[in-house]
């Protein structure tokens, strides 16, 4: 017996709204100064077209570190925020790599990171913060 042709269904672009983000707090994020913490959830960040599924690296404002020191290579997971010495961050993704020397201001909630890692260039985040956990 045939199989019958299935329904086309169509398709849009992604919605162009802001991504809305939960975060969780970082190991490192005493290494930033409050304005920076501060800035982190009340910019409105952009996807930069330097991202990739290693990070999405972030336009918006530099994130000021309270400590200049270098930090030595420690574990790394898809969701957390490096901020390299240039104050951009880049929030990391499946091809990530598994160490890193950036300090991790904070962390991607595993609920949010399918809407990360859907994000393309010129997509609009906006943090905010992740319920305490219970």
């Amino acid at each position: 017996m045939p199989i019958p042709p299935a329904e086309v269904m169509p398709w849009g672009a992604p919605d162009d709204e802001d991504l809305e983000i939960r975060l969780a707090p970082g190991p490192r994020g005493d290494w930033f100064t409050a304005s920076a913490r501060t800035a982190l959830f009340d910019a409105v960040w952009t996807v930069s077209a330097r991202a990739d599924r290693v990070g999405l690296r972030l336009d918006g404002p530099a994130l000021e570190r309270a400590r200049t020191d270098e930090l030595p290579s420690e574990g790394m997971l898809p969701g957390a925020i490096q901020v390299p010495p240039d104050g951009r961050p880049t929030i990391l993704l499946a091809d990530g790599p598994v160490t890193g020397g950036y300090p991790v201001i904070a962390v991607v909630t595993d609920a949010a990171l399918d809407l990360i890692a859907q994000a393309r260039p010129g997509t609009r985040i906006r943090f905010r913060h992740a319920p305490p956990a219970v």
